[in-house]
């Protein structure tokens, strides 16, 4: 399958193209840094600026899906450049006519109750509110697309670096937790999960989740 992958370098976007490529996938690699990926095999790199819809349609054009691990973390306003960056993603997958597009989530806006999102429990990081806060409204926008073909991947609470398992529990509009109440998945497994959702869609125009 031809993937573009968008925040190819990123702390998502690097597990999600090793997982690709090692399951034998030729990945577009979009970056606003792509010389910090090496040379690999069915891989491409480039350069890109997601705040140019024009040329970003001209890089998604013949995409077989488009992947976007695209954040604002590096931004002073992230939120506003987040929202703004996957507004231009959206439109630029519809210019260039690719079939699907798949998109990295937040676990904010998952219910941790009847009507509550974990994003609006007391406790909730501030050092993490604003982008939660713009994946949140990143869903809201794919929602209101009358027939884009999305798919949006939150994660658990806690992801981090760890080992590839290929072991975990999917959900919906819920957090998932263990028995002890710990919502935790690693990086590798995350990626394991949206590339099985690639090559094996079973969420189309829907939100899921996963955990251990």
């Amino acid at each position: 399958m031809n993937i573009v992958l968008i925040g190819a370098t990123g702390f998502i976007g690097t597990a999600l193209l090793n997982e690709a490529l090692n399951r034998g996938h030729a990945v577009t690699a979009l970056a606003t840094r792509p010389e910090k990926l090496a040379a690999r095999e069915r891989l491409q790199a480039h350069k890109t600026d997601v705040m140019d819809v024009s040329a970003l349609t001209v890089q998604l054009a013949g995409a077989d899906a488009v992947l976007s691990a695209f954040s604002g973390h590096a931004q002073g306003d992230v939120q506003a450049y987040y929202l703004a960056g996957v507004r231009n993603i959206i439109a630029a997958v519809k210019e260039a006519r690719a079939p699907r597009l798949l998109v990295v989530g937040g676990a904010g806006s998952l219910a941790v109750a009847p009507g509550v999102q974990l994003l609006d429990t007391p406790g909730f990081p501030e050092a993490y509110r604003a982008s939660a806060e713009g994946a949140r409204q990143a869903l809201n926008l794919l929602r209101a697309e009358a027939s884009l073909d999305w798919t949006m991947l939150s994660p658990a609470a806690m992801i981090s670096p760890g080992q590839r398992s290929g072991v975990f529990r999917l959900g919906g509009d819920q957090l998932l937790a263990d028995a002890a109440g710990n919502s935790a998945i690693s990086v590798e497994d995350y990626a394991v999960a949206m590339i099985d959702e690639l090559e094996q869609p079973a969420h189309s125009r829907q939100r899921f989740t996963l955990a251990y």
